[in-house]
Order: C-alpha cells, then structure tokens, then sequence
C-alpha cells in the first residue's frame, strides 16, 4: 500500500510540475508614451470591449504587421473584435472613436509596446476617464508578455473601480 500511495504522489507532483511550466508567463513587455506621428505602416487592430452601454473594460490595440509578433488578448472571443490590414491613421481614426462607448469618456492615450529587444510590437490606444467619476482617469490594469512569438495581453478592471461597482466591500456579519 505504501509503494502506491508513493506512486500516487510522483504522479500528482510530475502532473502538477508539467501543468506549472506550461502555463509559466513570458517575458514582460513595457509600454512607453507616444504620439500619433509614430504610427505608420499597417496594423491588425483589436477592439477589445464595449460589449454594452458603460462598459470599462474597453481598449483597442494595434498590432504592428509583418512583424515576428501576433497580438492575442487573454479573454474569451466574445470580448474583443479584429479588423486587418488598416492603414496608421485610419486605425488610430477608428481606435479613438471606439472607446466613445462610455459616458465618463474624457480622452485617449496612445502607448507604444515595446519588446524587449527595444522594437515596437505595437500600441495600445486607451480611454482616459474624468478622474472624479471612478477616483481615477486610468481604471484598467494591462500586461502584456511574449510567449510563443505571440504578445498576450492581460486586461483587468482595477480593483477600487470593481469594488465601486459591486457596492464596496461591506461585510455582512447577520447583525
């Protein structure tokens, strides 16, 4: 009985260690300010959001083409819309007037995303709201990591915004 209880657990263990490299993160990119001069060329943009009215978690990003990376968001294919082959300045067109979805809108941000290498993969053009709406202009958390010649963005709600919406976090305790 013993020597299958040992079994069991290598098992478990080599199971657990290959689900763990598997899903191991790569390697971070950063972003950078920029202006909208620097977009050329043509770019693959992902309208991720504004699935209904009041929408936050909205963001576009253009995907630099021809490169050696393909963007892909961390979310269902529900979340976000493609669109191929856009010039710069009608992707920018289109990627401002995307984020007009809600009603705190205020302005946009252009950022570059740059590799490690120093490259730019890309940028991402996010909605800036009034800061006295939700206590801040900037209400999404953004990450973005290659793995596989592939960027991987990871978007979330920060948490003080998602806590607003659910009411706080008042603890219900029966009295």
């Amino acid at each position: 009985m013993r020597k299958i209880d040992r079994m069991a657990c290598v098992t478990v263990l080599g199971i657990v260690v290959c689900f763990c490299v598997s899903c191991t993160p790569g390697v971070r990119l950063n972003t950078q300010g920029a202006q909208d001069f620097e977009v050329t060329g043509t770019y693959t943009v992902i309208f991720y959001g504004c699935n209904f009215y009041e929408d936050f978690e909205t963001i576009a990003f253009l995907d630099k083409e021809g490169d050696q990376y393909i963007f892909e968001p961390y979310a269902p294919n529900f979340k976000y819309r493609i669109r191929k082959g856009v010039e710069a300045k009608e992707a920018l067109s289109e990627a401002t007037n995307f984020l007009h979805c809600n009603t705190a809108f205020q302005s946009s941000q252009l950022s570059k995303i740059i590799a490690p290498s120093g490259v730019i993969v890309g940028y991402e053009v996010m909605p800036l709201y009034y800061p006295f709406v939700y206590g801040s202009g900037d209400v999404l958390l953004r990450d973005y990591r290659i793995k596989d010649h592939k960027v991987v963005i990871w978007i979330k709600l920060a948490p003080w915004v998602e806590n607003m919406l659910s009411g706080g976090s008042v603890k219900d305790d029966g009295k």
